[in-house]
This record gives structure tokens, sequence and C-alpha cells, in this order.
């Protein structure tokens, strides 16, 4: 089964601490968490009361409530949704989560639903699934039958990468100014 602890750590990896860069459309963020896009988080009145305080913003990693705060945003808007607790197989529960969290998580399982569809061997293996984002039974069901199949996600997961880095090369070639993001967007790939 799936591990969220080893899955967050992971996720943390890539998004570092607190920053406030002008170029990242997400704006001010901590740990992924961007102040645009989530503004009414409990942790943003945490790093507000610590800034311009000495130490920061490294002070703010020492926070054990906030980086609580932290998890349980993670595991409420990302791992509840694409339902991490049921996935049969940690890489590809990591997976999701990480493309949920960089590209946002219907996206994230529009890829899922995209490959499996890609991977029933014509309908064959089970019948193509609606690729609506949105990650039910269904889904579920057709990566258990994938599973029985394949006994491994290795080319599911091939494709979820591959989508994902085709996705970071569509956001480069729309809008330039992202490419100095490329080398981190692919490191995710």
């Amino acid at each position: 089964m799936a591990s969220f602890d080893e899955a967050l750590a992971l996720v943390l990896r890539h998004e570092g601490g607190y920053a406030d860069d002008p170029a990242d459309r997400g704006g001010e963020t901590y740990r992924g968490v961007a102040r645009k896009i989530h503004p009414q988080w409990p942790g943003w009145r945490r790093i507000d009361a610590k800034k311009g305080k000495s130490g920061f913003p490294g002070s703010l990693d020492s926070d054990a409530t906030l980086q609580k705060a932290v998890a349980e945003f993670y595991r409420e808007n990302y791992w509840a949704p694409i339902r991490g607790d049921q996935l049969p197989d940690n890489a590809l529960a990591q997976e999701m989560f990480d493309t949920g969290v960089n590209m946002g998580v219907r996206r994230a399982v529009r890829f899922f639903q995209s490959a499996l569809n890609l991977l029933n061997r014509n309908q064959k293996n089970y019948e193509d699934l609606v690729v609506d984002g949105w990650l039910g039974e269904k889904s579920l069901a057709a990566l258990a039958k994938l599973m029985r199949g394949d006994d491994s996600p290795r080319f599911l997961l091939k494709l979820l990468n591959a989508m994902q880095a085709e996705a970071y090369m569509d956001i480069m070639r729309n809008d330039p100014t992202q490419e100095r993001f490329a080398r981190g967007w692919l490191e995710r790939a």
C-alpha cells in the first residue's frame, strides 16, 4: 500500500521552503503552498508573524505547528482526491501525488485515465475510461485489471511521466519566460 508520509517527503524535496519569486505564477509560496491560490491556508498567519524576525525564513522549518499544517494541507487537497490510500503501488501513488501537487489533481487524474486507456489493449482488458479528471471506482477497477495483467505499473508510470513532460513543454512553448523552471519541472517527470 501507498505511504502518504513517503510521498509527502518526496514532494517537499521538490517544493523547497519559503520563496517569493516574481517570475513564479504562484507568487509567495511555502513548501509549495501558493498564497495566490490558497490565501486562506492557516499557515500564512504563522509565516506572517515570523516575517521580519531573526532567522526568517529558515525558522519556518522548525515550526512544528506549521509543518503539521503543511502535511494536513497536502493530505486534504492532494492525497485524498487521488485516493492515495487506495492505490496499490507506492511509486504510482507518489507519481500521482507529485503530479497533482505540481499540475493540479484533475490534470493528474486525466493523465492517469488517459494512460490506462492506452494500456487496455484496445479495450480487451477493460473498457476505455471517461477522461474526466475524477478518480472513481471505474478508474480504480481498470487499474486493478491492469495490475493483474502487467503485475507492475511500470508502463503506466512511463506514460504518466511522458504526459507530464509534454505538458511542461507546452507551458514553455506558450510562455518562454517559464523556461527558467524547465530543469526543476523535468526533474519531476
